[in-house]
């Protein structure tokens, strides 16, 4: 969520030429060290320290999630009530959740370098970070969303996330984002990663409370 109050806080500052606009403005702009012209658009981003950092702060929340939750919770999180079992499907499962946390650390791990690497150092880095956030987070939503499907109805909105986030970004590779709206479309990479992220948070959330509870229940007097 800071990611969002962080961007609207930096284009409230924005100081270019003309208002910032997201339909038409690029997320990078925002993070640009200098104010000057950069590939034919004004860039002027005061604020651009705070936005970098967000990049940053998101993409280690991305890389620590990763790290942090076990295949082994990712494959029964969406399922209330149902403990492992160990077999063909938990093998099937247990490598998709592997996949989804590879694509997830690939993801933070671009977004950290986009927030050290601003576009305007000429880096071919910054380049390369977007790219591994984009693709590693659809791919992550995608296979995610097929791994809960019938057990969740979040596995829908999480597959739909990285349906719409993939979708954009052929799109934006064939187009090579040459688009009225760019802005638009980099945003429909982007949002809906961000957004179905922090779905598939909630749904490992809500298992952990009801296990939690559930085990307070039967250790009680």
């Amino acid at each position: 969520m800071q990611y969002f109050v962080a961007e609207s806080a930096v284009i409230e500052a924005w100081r270019g030429s003309a208002p910032y606009d997201r339909r038409t403005g690029f997320i990078s702009d925002l993070g640009a060290l200098k104010c000057e012209s950069y590939e034919h658009r004004d860039v002027c981003s005061p604020l651009h320290l705070l936005m970098d950092a967000s990049f940053v702060v998101q993409g280690l929340g991305m890389l620590f999630g990763a790290l942090l939750l076990s295949s082994a919770l990712l494959c029964i999180a969406a399922r209330p009530g149902v403990r492992i079992k160990y077999g063909a499907a938990y093998r099937k499962a247990w490598t998709s959740a592997v996949a989804v946390r590879v694509l997830t650390g690939i993801s933070g791990l671009g977004t950290v370098i986009v927030g050290f690497v601003p576009e305007d150092l000429g880096s071919p880095w910054h380049l390369a970070g977007a790219l591994m956030f984009f693709v590693g987070g659809a791919l992550a939503l995608l296979v995610l969303g097929r791994l809960w499907l019938h057990h969740t109805a979040m596995s829908w909105f999480v597959l739909g996330c990285g349906t719409v986030s993939f979708g954009a970004l052929v799109v934006g590779g064939l187009t090579r984002m040459t688009v009225p709206e760019p802005g638009t479309l980099e945003r429909l990479m982007g949002y809906p990663i961000t957004i179905g992220l922090c779905a598939a948070g909630l749904v490992v959330a809500q298992r952990v409370r009801e296990v939690r509870r559930t085990a307070a229940r039967l250790a009680g007097p």
